[in-house]
Parts: C-alpha cells; structure tokens; sequence
C-alpha cells in the first residue's frame, strides 16, 4: 500500500511538473521571439546604415589611384549666425579633393581642374556658409559630404570620390 501510494504522489508530481515546464516554455519563448524580432530590427536598421555609408564612399580607392587637388588658396567664409550672435563668424580653412585616377572621366575634368577652381569653391562657400561655426565644428564629415554631392552633381560625375579639410580655424 505504501508503494502504490508513494507511486502515485510521485506520478502527481511529475504531471505537475509537466505542466508547469510547459507553461514556462510557452511564456519564454514567446519572450524570445519578441526579443528576436527586435534584435533582427536593430540589425536591419545597422545595415541599412553601414549600405548608406558605403554607397556614399564609393569604392575604395587605392593610394596609389589617387590624386589630390589642394586648393591654392586658404578659403575665409562667413559663417551662418548663431541665436543670439550679434557678430559674424568667419571659417579659415583649406579644401582638397581627392580624385580617383581610374575613373574615365579624370582624364577629361582633372586638367580643367584648376580653371574651374572658383567653382569649386563657391559650392564650398555655398555649403559651409548655410552653418555655424558649432555646427560645422561637430559634424565635418556631413559637410564634406555635402559638398562633394555638390562637386559630383556639378561635374555630372563621380571622379572626385573625397572632400577634405585642413587647417580650419574660427574667428
């Protein structure tokens, strides 16, 4: 009698047991495939970003492909007004362009390059001008971006692959 009793509270146990795991499980799970569904948005987002990244940058180009324009000049550009500023910023800063040497068109707009140079840089005034100084102190590479878009639309072509700056000052 002893048996069948231990027998059975142990049967009831083990059925109880069944069901508690089972419920578990179907709490946990559903949990984790929430937390999927995130993780899976998350990386999408990244990739999404990192595609947008490199379809700005091109392809990357060799060293030894390159070769860059120094624009002669320091450039002074009026910054745009901060709330509040009752006195203009003024941007110093040199501007260089980096063009890949395979491209088909370096041929044919690299030796114009210089003639067009007033060009180039009144879309540089254009772009850094439509900034403050903070602005353009906190995000460079936007604005370089911005002006290479600016220079590529204009030469109708992607043969200057990069918008540098050096020596920027503020006064």
């Amino acid at each position: 009698m002893k048996k069948n009793l231990l027998s059975i509270i142990i049967l009831s146990l083990l059925v109880v047991n069944i069901i508690l795991t089972s419920i578990m499980l179907f709490s946990v799970v559903s949990t984790n495939n929430k937390t999927a569904a995130i993780v899976t948005d998350i990386a999408g987002i990244l990739k999404l970003e990192m595609e947008g990244q490199n379809e700005a940058e091109g392809t990357e180009v060799a060293m030894a492909d390159t070769a860059v324009y120094q624009i002669a000049e320091q450039m002074t550009i009026t910054c745009k007004r901060a709330e509040g500023d009752t006195k203009d910023t003024y941007c110093l800063v040199n501007v260089a362009l980096s063009m890949n040497t395979k491209d088909p068109d370096y041929e044919t707009y690299s030796a114009t390059l210089e003639t067009n140079e007033s060009l180039v840089k009144s879309e540089v005034i254009a772009v850094i001008s439509s900034y403050t100084a903070d602005e353009i102190k906190l995000d460079q590479e936007a604005i370089c971006q911005e002006i290479l878009e600016r220079v590529q639309k204009m030469y109708g072509s992607k043969f200057i692959y990069k918008v540098s700056f050096s020596n920027i000052m503020f006064g």
